[in-house]
């Protein structure tokens, strides 16, 4: 029987074939759970972007608070000193919050943007009703027990943002 000029490579070729197999196989292993990694970091990454929003939005919404607008600035401002600060901090801080939107329901975003448009119109229709005689301080007495005479639509939103988080989360 006369041998093949092939026939060590061919042996070669079949010792070889387990280790690529095998090697194949690593590597396969291993890309699929560095995917698996990426993935878990892009979620966790998201995840805790989330909470920042949450936490983000529910501070600006606690600030929206009358109970917490009354006690920022001077108080010898005259009313509509006031009202144009007060305007201006509470549009520059929602501007600045505004990308936090990314990160909830289209729903729970409208309530923010709700309660904020709702604070402006209770503070201008508090100004509207003053006399002109009024101070500051008649300005802020008025604005609060206005909004507590309506519903408190600040928690609201605020305890929606809480239970949206616990869902999500």
């Amino acid at each position: 029987m006369t041998e093949s000029p092939y026939f060590p490579y061919a042996f070669a070729l079949l010792l070889a074939l387990p280790f690529l197999i095998f090697i194949r196989q690593f590597v396969f292993s291993y890309i699929k759970l560095k995917n698996q990694e990426i993935k878990l970091l892009t979620v966790k990454g998201n995840s805790e972007q989330r909470v920042h929003a949450y936490e983000r939005l529910t501070l600006f919404l606690e600030r929206l608070k009358p109970s917490n607008l009354v006690t920022k600035f001077d108080r010898n401002l005259a009313p509509h000193e006031y009202i144009f600060l007060i305007e201006k901090t509470i549009n520059e801080e929602f501007d600045y919050n505004a990308s936090q939107q990314l990160y909830l329901t289209p729903t729970t975003w409208k309530n923010i943007v709700t309660c904020k448009n709702n604070v402006l119109h209770l503070i201008h229709k508090t100004y509207e009703n003053l006399s002109d005689q009024s101070t500051l301080d008649d300005f802020k007495t008025v604005l609060l027990m206005n909004y507590m005479n309506e519903e408190d639509f600040i928690s609201k939103s605020i305890e929606d943002l809480r239970k949206e988080n616990l869902i999500v989360n």
